[in-house]
Parts: C-alpha cells; sequence; structure tokens
C-alpha cells in the first residue's frame, strides 16, 4: 500500500523550482490583470452575490496583504540573524586579532569590485551612446537628500543606543556593537564561554526560522511579482530601452564573467559550481530589491551551500549588504552618461574619474534598501554638475533594473566571502563540491 501511496505522489519540487514557478505565476497573473485594467481603470467582477474589484480587493488587497507580509517577515530576521550570527563569530576565532585582516580584506576587495563595476559601465555607456539623439524633457522631479560625508559615515558607525540601532535597522551600528559585544565574550573567560554557548543555540533556532521562511517564500514571491507588474510594461521603457539594456547587459556581464573570474584567481574553484549554488538567492534578491532583506538567505547559502566557515560568513555577508553596492554602481556610470548626453553636457575624463571614486566611496554606509541607488545617483551627478532632475527620466525603468542589481550585488557578497574564507583556511572545500550541500536543510516537515 506504501508503494502505491508513495508512486501515486505528486512529484516533489526543489526549492528553487518551486521559487521560480511562483515567479512566472507572478509575472504573469500581472500582466494579465494589467490587460484587464487598462490605462489604471479598476474593473469590478459580480461573482455570485457579491463584487470584487480587481484593484481593490485583489491587487490593493490580497496580493499586496500577503507581499508585504513576506517582505516584513524577512526584514524581521534581518537584525537578530546578523547580530546573533556575527557573535558567534567573533566568539569562535581564536584570535580576535585576525577581526582586522578580515576586515581589510573584505572592504578591500568590495571596493575594488565597486570601481571595476563603475568603470565598466561607463566604458560601455560611452561606447553604445544610449542618450544619444534622446531629446527629452523631465515631466517630474525628483528631491535629493544630501548624502553623509565619509567623517560622518564612520562616526555614525558606533551606536549611542544600540537597542535604538536595532530598532532602527542600522546594520553598520549593529555589525560593530556585534564585534565589541562578540570580542568581550571571547575574552570573558567561564562566562564569556556560557554566553557563547547560549549564542549559538539562538544561531540554530534562528536558522530554523530561516528554513520556515525560505518555504513560504514562493507564495510572498509570487505576491510581489504580480502586484509589480500590474503597473510596469514594455511600453513604460519608451526610448530608455537602449538605456535598460545597457545597464542590464553590463549587469549580467559583471555577474556572469567578472565575479567568476575573480573566484578563479583567488581561490582556483570552479565557477559554474558557483554560480549554480546562488541561484536561490539571487532569485530571493531579485524579488524583494533588498539586500538587507536577502541576507537570511545569502547567509545560508554561504555557510551551508558554499562551505564558508560561519566565523567569516557572518562578517562578510551583512557587511557586503552594506557596503557592496556593485549593481548599483553600475546604473550610477550608465545613468551619468545617458544623462549627459540627454542633456547635451560633455564630461572631460577627469569627471568621469571623480564619478568613479565617488560612487565608489559612497557606497560605504548605503543602506541595502529598494531605491536607494537613485540617492546616491543624485550626489554624484551633483559632482559633475549634471541637472539632478535627470533621475526623472529614468524613474519609469529603475524598479525593474533595482531588482537585477540586488541579484548582482548578492552574488558579490558571497564571492567575496568565499575568497576571505579561503585565504583564512577557514573554508569547506567537500562543501561547495557536494551539488545538494544545502538541500536537506531547505525541507521542513511543518507536521513536526
Amino acid at each position: 500500500m506504501s508503494e502505491i501511496d508513495s508512486s501515486t505522489a505528486p512529484p516533489k519540487y526543489s526549492l528553487t523550482a518551486r521559487i521560480i514557478i511562483g515567479m512566472v505565476c507572478g509575472i504573469t497573473l500581472g500582466a494579465l490583470l494589467q490587460w484587464l485594467m487598462p490605462d489604471g481603470r479598476d474593473v469590478v467582477i459580480n461573482l455570485f452575490l457579491f463584487e470584487i474589484s480587481l484593484q481593490g480587493f485583489l491587487v490593493d488587497g490580497v496580493l499586496e496583504v500577503i507581499g508585504q507580509i513576506f517582505m516584513a517577515s524577512l526584514r524581521m530576521l534581518v537584525v537578530p540573524l546578523v547580530f546573533v550570527s556575527l557573535v558567534c563569530g567573533v566568539c569562535s576565532l581564536q584570535d580576535t586579532t585576525k577581526l582586522g585582516r578580515i576586515g581589510g580584506k573584505a572592504i578591500g576587495l568590495y571596493l575594488v569590485t565597486t570601481a571595476i563595476a563603475i568603470s565598466f559601465a561607463i566604458l560601455i555607456a560611452l561606447i553604445v551612446g544610449p542618450g544619444e539623439g534622446v531629446n527629452m524633457v523631465a515631466s517630474s522631479s525628483f528631491s535629493s537628500r544630501e548624502a553623509p560625508s565619509l567623517a560622518q559615515v564612520i562616526i555614525q558607525m558606533f551606536p549611542t543606543n544600540p537597542f535604538e540601532a536595532f530598532a532602527q535597522g542600522n546594520m553598520l551600528q549593529v555589525i560593530v556593537f556585534a564585534l565589541l559585544f562578540g570580542i568581550a565574550i571571547a575574552l570573558s573567560g567561564k562566562a564569556g564561554e556560557r554566553i557563547a554557548s547560549l549564542f549559538e543555540d539562538l544561531s540554530e533556532v534562528i536558522m530554523r526560522l530561516v528554513t520556515i521562511l525560505m518555504n513560504l517564500a514562493p507564495y510572498g514571491v509570487f505576491a510581489l511579482l504580480a502586484t509589480l507588474f500590474t503597473t510596469v510594461s514594455i511600453e513604460t521603457f519608451g526610448n530608455l530601452i537602449v538605456y535598460f539594456l545597457v545597464v542590464l547587459a553590463v549587469l549580467f556581464i559583471h555577474a556572469l564573467f567578472t565575479y567568476p573570474v575573480l573566484l578563479k584567481i583567488f581561490t582556483g574553484l570552479n565557477p559554474i559550481i558557483f554560480l549554480k549554488k546562488m541561484r536561490d538567492a539571487a532569485i530571493f534578491a531579485f524579488s524583494t530589491s533588498s539586500s538587507n532583506a536577502t541576507i537570511p538567505v545569502t547567509l545560508e547559502t554561504a555557510t551551508k551551500k558554499m562551505g564558508v566557515k560561519n566565523s567569516i560568513a557572518s562578517f562578510t555577508v551583512p557587511l557586503g549588504a552594506t557596503i557592496n553596492m556593485d549593481g548599483t554602481a553600475i546604473m550610477q556610470g550608465v545613468a551619468t552618461v545617458f544623462i549627459a548626453q540627454v542633456f547635451s553636457q560633455d564630461l572631460t575624463l577627469a569627471d568621469y574619474i571623480t564619478v568613479i571614486l565617488t560612487a565608489t566611496l559612497a557606497s560605504i554606509g548605503t543602506a541595502g534598501v529598494p531605491g536607494v541607488g537613485l540617492i546616491m545617483l543624485a550626489m554624484v551627478l551633483e559632482q559633475v554638475g549634471l541637472p539632478v532632475e535627470g533621475i526623472a527620466l529614468i524613474i519609469g525603468v529603475d524598479r525593474l533594473l533595482d531588482m537585477t542589481r540586488t541579484a548582482v550585488n548578492v552574488t558579490g557578497d558571497s564571492m567575496v566571502s568565499i575568497i576571505v574564507a579561503k585565504s583564512e583556511q577557514q573554508f569547506d572545500e567537500d562543501i561547495f563540491h557536494d551539488e545538494q550541500a544545502g538541500s536537506n536543510i531547505e525541507e521542513i516537515d511543518f507536521h513536526h
């Protein structure tokens, strides 16, 4: 009887397959709803004795609620996961002086990849000329916020009230406090060992919570993309289609060429295995457009699937979500060239060098949340004398690009984590080469 049951049971799809199915279904439903509601006009359907509004009930109601609850659940985990994992990682270091070396390597690699990203983006944009012959007038405005100076960023890294930092989700302050707290535990003898054991148990519980949310992810992804694609269409691109395609192409080249080459040079590992194991985290990042919200998945991918020890990943992954903005840098490089061409303003070599340095340094302390790239772009444009209102030209397509560049960012976070871990002998190659590594933790029996 059991054999009959098992043979007739429906096939069990992997988490990646379920998420992709959710993405496709969400995009399809969103496009269908957009077709049913041309020009944003709401449609009311009579269903038995009830009148159901597609926009009010389905889009702004059911889909919005499911999508936002999923996003809120991911954000809920970020601060406790980063804090607990980082404290555990620092406690496990036999020599706390290694922390400075690890941090130096990680920050150096993040800044180098960001500089490479924006330099390549500017070069491709100058060759293609996405803004040549485009005569557009900004129909909307963008109010930029003043970007903090480097000195302010450094000062603000140190919290005056750690609980306030937790409540506000200030990741740099959380990281600094976790590092100091972990070092104090490591230096506290027997008392520190008892506290460290407690944090190890807390880490296991939080990672189990991550697994639960990962199993609910296909539904959240479905709702988020269905809501998004009720308003986004190919016609929105118009004259921006060349700009859109240039940014997209550079993003893919950076993720599929730059990262694999750096990984191969510094570690000798197989880049194909790396890219395959990044699928889940990249899909999460694409769906949420938030590096911070994707931290739980990126951290689990780096440790359970890639083989990076928690002592390294718990530091490099949240740090990367905060300062690694390769995807955003690519957008800024192409957008700067595009806006300069649209407004017929010539930039000198010195201007482009200024753009590269400004965007690279500005990536430090930038929050890994949707839309933050536009704030950084405003600062970059002001540095070279371009009209900030030019941002209005690209707002329409930035949401889709934001999704893609977030996926690039988290890929870079994992790549740097592997390089740093390999250099510190905190890397398990057996896990990296095991194609099934981490797959067992993706399944959870909700009945037990």
